[in-house]
């Protein structure tokens, strides 16, 4: 029987079946082996076959080929990979200037984590009437940069209910994975795209401007229009997982474009004579942060461990 995984648990999994129920799974016993750099071989959006027992429950017996997935380093000094999601039609990345800050860092490193597993990236900035002058000039040149290299960005206040009809538009359709640190207020926006949900929501620490887990598991809503919403735990950093040195430039849209200009086909963009990326920053044709970012991405790569993104 067929289903498509609505719910992990950790240790269950909610399948819903073509008929439309739900049936709580567990994995058929060697499955892990196969994926072993995983901590979830199965993932929400993941399509399984399963296989009923007398009592109710079933057992996963296989998965079907992913679309796409989103995958991120389980942890500091991990060799363990962890899927956010399977089967994308697009991610939307929430994202505070303030309260708490998200790094051009970390959502570069989303960003590029995207682009190696072709999901489209669209940017929610949040909490537009919580920032002063100087935040909203910085949330403004942000916007201006994201959406001159080609992902979408929107401002929207979720305590407010503004700017939610927008992106409410945007998920129809499609199966969208919500992502972000906590705190961003993912759970609140989802609250206003779908009352009848009522995802738990807390405050943000005030003392360390950092907001605390509110969504233990991943769970997918279906949503008005033919949709769902892939709701994930926050996220503190993101590591990259299982890119290699010379690919990490292929996933910054704007670096690969110049990059065909370098004297050398093998050029790291770091030191090389001739590198049409440097100039490129130099002319502020490429973006200071995204260049320090791509820098980050390549430190990860000779030290052998995921760096926080903070």
């Amino acid at each position: 029987m067929k289903g498509l995984v609505i719910r992990n648990t950790g240790s269950w999994y909610h399948v819903k079946t073509n008929d439309g129920r739900i049936i709580e799974c567990k994995i058929k016993g060697n499955f892990r082996l196969k994926e072993i750099k995983s901590t979830n071989p199965i993932a929400v959006g993941d399509y399984v076959q399963i296989a009923v027992n007398p009592e109710g429950t079933a057992l996963i017996t296989e998965i079907e080929d992913r679309k796409n997935y989103i995958v991120r380093r389980s942890s500091n000094l991990s060799k363990q990979s962890h899927i956010l999601a399977a089967n994308l039609d697009q991610c939307m990345l929430v994202v505070t200037v303030n309260y708490p800050e998200t790094s051009t860092i970390f959502i570069d490193r989303f960003l590029a984590s995207a682009e190696a597993y072709r999901v489209p990236v669209k940017l929610i900035f949040n909490k537009v009437d919580a920032y002063n002058e100087e935040e909203l000039q910085y949330l403004e040149a942000l916007i201006t940069l994201y959406t001159h290299i080609g992902y979408p960005c929107f401002k929207i206040s979720a305590l407010r209910n503004e700017g939610i009809d927008t992106i409410k538009e945007e998920l129809k359709g499609r199966v969208t994975l919500f992502s972000g640190h906590s705190g961003v207020g993912k759970s609140t926006l989802i609250n206003h795209i779908l009352p009848d949900v009522n995802i738990k929501t807390a405050e943000i620490s005030s003392y360390h401007n950092k907001g605390t887990h509110t969504t233990t598991f991943s769970e997918m809503y279906p949503v008005p229009g033919d949709g769902y919403i892939i709701d994930t735990p926050g996220i503190k950093g993101f590591g990259t997982f299982d890119m290699e040195e010379e690919e990490i430039s292929h996933y910054f849209p704007e670096i690969f474009k110049v990059s065909a200009d370098c004297r050398y086909n093998n050029c790291t963009h770091r030191h090389e004579p001739g590198c049409a990326v440097r100039n490129a920053v130099e002319q502020h044709y490429i973006s200071e942060s995204r260049y320090t970012s791509y820098l980050n991405m390549l430190e990860d790569k000779e030290e052998g461990k995921y760096r926080s993104a903070f």
